[in-house]
């Protein structure tokens, strides 16, 4: 499934989040970096339709995008997409809510996962954004594996991670290809509406709540699938 060796620790139940969108407010920069990508190689493409794109698989998301480009043109709209987004980091920050998220997630003794597909340089940067490392349990990256979201061998090497199974875990995503992911991997899914995409498209994918961004998850957390590996039972419905 996954393209590295797999390191486990101990765990009963686990929350998986999403980065990009869920836990830090980057889509739209990555709109503005894939965007600058394609007008370098005279490719018009429209920014909504990048947006709608975002969260995809990254190869996937530039065949579909460059309408079948040689390979050679989307390893270069790769190359100068992490090249203009690295440029504008500094313009990233945590989105409202998601450090005391994750601060109330691993006080309830559930596992924190950094469930992504990011390249390592650009998970680098996230995390440092983030400042959650001591909270978190296990990261995945792109390196994990051949093809990310929404295939769902992202999330099960989470799962592996932390020694976790899907009856006893949820996901928090923000875009349709996590809902999806969820789907096919037996994972209850909560999203946020911080990645730019709307709730009924959400709900429509799978999602089992919507909120609007960590702080209003935090806010709700008793009433969500969450709550649910914490009420003895160990495993969601």
């Amino acid at each position: 499934m996954g393209k590295r060796e797999r390191n486990t620790v101990s765990a009963h139940s686990a929350v998986l989040f999403d980065v990009d969108g869920t836990l830090v407010d980057s889509n739209y920069l990555h709109v503005y970096a894939w965007r600058r990508a394609f007008a370098e190689l005279h490719l018009e493409v429209e920014s909504w339709r990048i947006h709608r794109a975002i969260g995809m698989d990254g190869s996937e998301l530039v065949r579909v995008l460059s309408d079948d480009a040689s390979d050679d043109v989307r390893q270069r709209l790769k190359d100068l997409h992490s090249q203009y987004y690295l440029q504008s980091s500094a313009l990233l920050s945590p989105l409202p809510g998601a450090r005391k998220l994750l601060e109330r997630v691993a006080a309830l003794g559930l596992a924190v996962v950094l469930a992504t597909s990011a390249p390592d340089d650009e998970l680098a940067v996230l995390r440092k954004v983030l400042g959650c490392d001591d909270l978190v349990a296990a990261v995945t990256s792109s390196a994990d594996v051949d093809v990310a979201k929404p295939n769902p061998d992202i999330i099960g090497i989470a799962l592996d991670r932390v020694g976790a199974t899907a009856q006893r875990a949820v996901f928090v995503g923000d875009a349709v290809w996590d809902a999806q992911a969820c789907l096919r991997a037996g994972v209850p899914s909560i999203c946020l509406l911080s990645g730019g995409v709307s709730r009924a498209e959400l709900e429509t994918a799978g999602a089992a709540a919507v909120f609007d961004n960590a702080e209003d998850l935090l806010e709700h957390l008793d009433q969500t699938p969450i709550a649910g590996l914490t009420d003895g039972r160990g495993e969601h419905g």
